[in-house]
């Protein structure tokens, strides 16, 4: 007979697959984030995503700054990647951002998404954008509302 530690040590390690394959298989997916942007998804587990992107000069605004749009991007996609973690199909329903000082070219900026709540079909995640330096760029709030469907067929 299992223990009750072993068989919750074995669903915990099932639930980190499963959200490694889903998002491995949005990333590939994702010419918005991957390709148009320049993106890395470093992280996707249960409730929780990390991405990272580089400030190149196609990011920047009028001041020479990156464009908020660009660092918008970067947490919505974290957002994305948390909330489909457990592979059912979740859109965003509302969000906000607060921008907290500018990232510059070069900058690597890192956005490390975690849900906060999770209730029925509606969830709460906060986004931390920070640069290299470990300064924090934004934050950004996002409500989740899953929807039919999965974003991979399980066997």
């Amino acid at each position: 007979m299992m223990s009750m530690y072993t068989a919750s040590a074995r669903a915990s390690e099932q639930a980190q697959d499963l959200a490694r394959r889903v998002g491995a298989a949005m990333f590939s997916a994702d010419v918005a984030s991957k390709d148009m942007m320049g993106m890395e998804l470093l992280l996707c587990e249960p409730g929780h995503a990390v991405m990272r992107m580089a400030v190149r000069p196609l990011h920047l605004n009028g001041h020479q700054i990156c464009h908020g749009g660009f660092i918008f991007t970067l947490a919505d996609s974290t957002f994305a990647f948390a909330c489909n973690s457990r592979n059912q199909n979740t859109v965003a329903s509302g969000c906000s951002i607060e921008f907290l000082q500018p990232a510059h070219a070069g900058d690597v900026l890192t956005c490390d998404g975690v849900e906060q709540v999770l209730r029925g079909r509606h969830g709460i995640y906060d986004m931390r954008v920070s640069n290299q330096h470990g300064e924090v760029i934004a934050l950004f709030r996002g409500k989740s509302a899953q929807v039919k469907g999965h974003v991979i067929e399980e066997p």
